[in-house]
């Protein structure tokens, strides 16, 4: 699926380059992929998981809510900590990753820039992540901890002072940090080293080329199980509520029928959706669902006391930052309220858990060419601070009615009925009607939005897809899509609710563990791509120092002034470029590798062209057993000409740099104009910085002798997966464009 073009970006170059012409030189700055296939084995091991549960508890529902009744209560009782640990442990990583220096890393080549506008990006991850239980909850939560908190006596100020803060706690940094974590390891993997879009590319730096096997299997069936239910649950609470949203506006009878009717509807509309893909589907109803979330926010503000609400969204922004320390380590070991921990705040980290590889493989898709730090706050910061509001002003409105104007009928309506609390709110106020009909199209979309993301995401869990850009086969998004329905159906018939809650703490536990070989892998990582930028550093600094009198140094630093006069005025157009990389850049190149072959160095010289510009690039790679290979790619960029230049005899709009390459990304500067001898002085350079990265990656002295060390960088291990082509081959990062292409005639 194509990518939508990002004005933002000033290359303007063709993502997906026409098949090349001579085929005994294949482009190696196009990305070259293998087709995409199915992995029947997740597929095969995942759907029968599904299917078989599913039949389980329809066919035996007694059996089936009392078995998971039991398991929910061993796993609280003895992995509950783990589930609090976690969270913690996972939101202090992805904050310490985002603070470091490592957190301008982009994700993607150096060069690139994000592929969606803030808005549209914000309003994708925001729908992605949070589903209609948000609306089921931001009511009944606050009700029900004012009436039964978990430390102290219910019904009382302080009682209401905290209802909406574990409120926010559970939908907060922690939940959101769980998100980052994984969209952080789907994107640096795969957007930065063109690995598969998945998580077992994210454990690659700990278990080696064993991820193409068995073990990564068994991650990407834990991750699509855990997806499953966590959307299910979702969907359970959302048809339940849309249910008694038609109940009120049409006087729907609220059965299983109905909500089975209105599953098939939702899956249909989520299919339309996913299959459209993501611009065209689930960008636009993301955006819609803002729209209509924020027409309902400012109604119940606007209608509501104004005054208190506000008063009551600072002090809950407050408290939630002063008691967020001690509630995410709040294991209450002392207290001992099992049923409180079950039915919230463990379910609900069990929940995040199992949503993670969904939502974060969605961001990943969303995010590309966003710095680490961009990513990580962008993910903490702009979907709570909706969820602050929203769930202060709802929360806040409904403890308003119940403390303070003692509307004890409202509170006794929601604790008996908890679906009926979103639309018992709306009924207090003028409109009523009005109201609850947004907040029922709100709630399909938010519904459907979950549901097709959902479809589309565990297609790519259950193929072989090894560009990133590529989304699952439609039939595989179809079938996902109706799985997780009649998944949906049949929790509902053995309990509703309760049922789905306890299947997502079950299914949960096993991907929790699964976070921390994430957390370890991008820590390993990242380590090198510290070591990459230390080497660049050094490079500039003291190697090049320390070898100008050996002439050894940056080619723009030798060249002559009337050289940088020349350069600095000229904007060569395609026949120039093409004129210069035949005449010195292959020649230069080509002479490298032969000096390099004489040396016994495994160096290999490729030509192509890119034919959006019809300019041919130069690519030299050093193979390195056991290392990250050596790249140097001179390849043409496309960049408008400036205005002032344009004349009725200038034809061409574009001029063209010509930019080294390196596996992630373009170095940035413009080799064009240099001689021969210049060009591969340059080429040195980066050489010399190369091989100073492998250093400052590599283990230590006390490390090499330590057993305990399992691979102390990704530098040490085979960096060159051969999951299809070797990573020497898609070097260039490839943005959409419209002029390359199309003007291509005027040139």
């Amino acid at each position: 699926m194509n990518r939508p073009e990002d004005s933002t970006a000033a290359p303007t170059r063709s993502q997906e380059p026409s098949p090349t012409p001579d085929s005994a030189n294949p482009p190696t700055g196009a990305h070259r992929y293998a087709p995409m296939t199915t992995n029947w084995k997740v597929f095969l091991g995942a759907a029968l998981g599904v299917v078989a549960i599913s039949l389980w508890a329809l066919l035996a529902p007694d059996s089936a809510s009392s078995v998971l009744g039991t398991v929910v209560a061993w796993v609280s009782q003895n992995f509950g900590w783990f589930y609090i640990l976690t969270g913690t442990a996972v939101v202090v990583f992805i904050i310490v990753v985002a603070a470091s220096r490592q957190g301008k890393i982009r994700l993607g080549p150096d060069h690139s820039r994000p592929q969606f506008p803030l808005f549209s990006w914000a309003a994708m991850l925001f729908a992605a992540g949070i589903g209609v239980d948000l609306m089921f909850y931001s009511v009944l939560e606050p009700v029900t901890q004012y009436y039964g908190p978990a430390q102290g006596n219910g019904e009382t100020a302080e009682a209401a002072r905290q209802a909406v803060v574990w409120t926010l706690f559970h939908y907060g940094l922690t939940g959101w940090g769980m998100y980052a974590l994984m969209g952080l390891a789907f994107g640096y993997f795969a957007y930065r080293f063109n690995l598969p879009l998945s998580i077992r590319s994210a454990l690659y730096p700990i278990i080696g080329k064993r991820i193409k096997g068995a073990a990564g299997d068994a991650v990407d069936i834990s991750a699509l199980l855990g997806t499953v239910f966590g959307v299910a649950t979702s969907l359970g609470i959302g048809v339940v509520q849309i249910n008694y949203g038609l109940q009120f506006l049409f006087d729907v009878p609220q059965s299983v029928g109905v909500q089975a009717g209105l599953i098939a509807v939702s899956v249909l509309m989520a299919i339309a959706s996913a299959v459209s893909g993501v611009d065209k589907g689930i960008r636009r109803l993301s955006e819609l669902n803002i729209y209509l979330a924020l027409a309902l926010l400012l109604y119940v503000l606007v209608f509501g006391d104004t005054d208190f609400l506000m008063n009551g969204l600072v002090m809950n922004l407050g408290d939630y930052l002063s008691r967020f320390p001690g509630m995410t380590l709040d294991a209450m070991a002392f207290d001992h309220p099992t049923d409180w921990m079950n039915t919230w705040t463990l379910f609900f980290w069990a929940w995040w858990v199992a949503w993670s590889p969904f939502v974060g493989l969605f961001l990943a898709r969303i995010s590309r060419g966003r710095t680490i730090r961009q990513f990580v706050v962008g993910t903490l910061t702009i979907p709570f601070a909706f969820i602050l509001i929203w769930i202060s002003i709802f929360g806040n409105s409904a403890l308003n009615l119940i403390y303070e104007q003692k509307n004890t009928a409202f509170g006794d309506s929601i604790m008996n009925t908890p679906e009926q609390a979103f639309y018992t709110l709306l009924g207090q106020y003028p409109g009523a009607t009005a109201a609850a009909a947004v907040a029922t199209f709100t709630g399909l979309l938010f519904y459907v939005t979950s549901a097709d993301s959902g479809a589309l995401v565990m297609s790519n869990f259950a193929s072989k897809i090894e560009d990133p850009n590529q989304d699952g086969p439609k039939w595989m998004r179809i079938f996902w899509a109706a799985a997780t329905g009649l998944l949906t159906l049949a929790m509902l018939l053995i309990g509703g609710i309760a049922t789905l809650q306890s299947a997502t703490i079950v299914f949960g536990l096993p991907f929790a563990i699964v976070l921390y070989l994430v957390m370890f892998g991008l820590w390993k990582a990242l380590r090198v791509e510290g070591a990459d930028m230390e080497s660049r550093e050094a490079a500039f600094a003291g190697v090049r120092a320390a070898n100008r009198a050996a002439s050894i140094e940056p080619s723009s630093q030798t060249r002559s002034w009337r050289q940088r006069l020349s350069r600095s005025v000229s904007y060569p157009g395609r026949r120039s470029a093409t004129r210069y990389v035949r005449t010195v850049v292959a020649p230069a190149l080509d002479e490298v590798g032969e000096a390099l072959r004489a040396e016994g160095v495994d160096a290999v010289v490729e030509h192509g062209v890119d034919f959006a510009t019809t300019i041919p690039y130069v690519t030299l790679t050093e193979r390195m057993d056991g290392e990250r290979d050596f790249t140097y790619q001179v390849y043409p960029v496309a960049w408008p000409t400036p205005g002032y230049l344009l004349s009725p005899a200038r034809t061409e709009d574009n001029y063209y740099r010509l930019e080294p390459f390196a596996l992630t990304g373009s170095r940035g500067y413009d080799v064009y104009g240099y001689t021969k001898e210049q060009l591969i002085h340059d080429v040195l350079d980066n050489h010399e910085r190369h091989i100073e990265f492998i250093r400052i990656s590599g283990p230590t002295v006390e490390e090499a002798g330590s057993t305990e060390i399992i691979g102390s960088s990704m530098a040490t291990t085979d960096w060159s997966m051969d999951f299809t082509a070797p990573l020497d081959v898609p070097v260039a990062d490839h943005e959409n464009t419209e002029n390359s292409a199309t003007k291509e005639g005027n040139q």
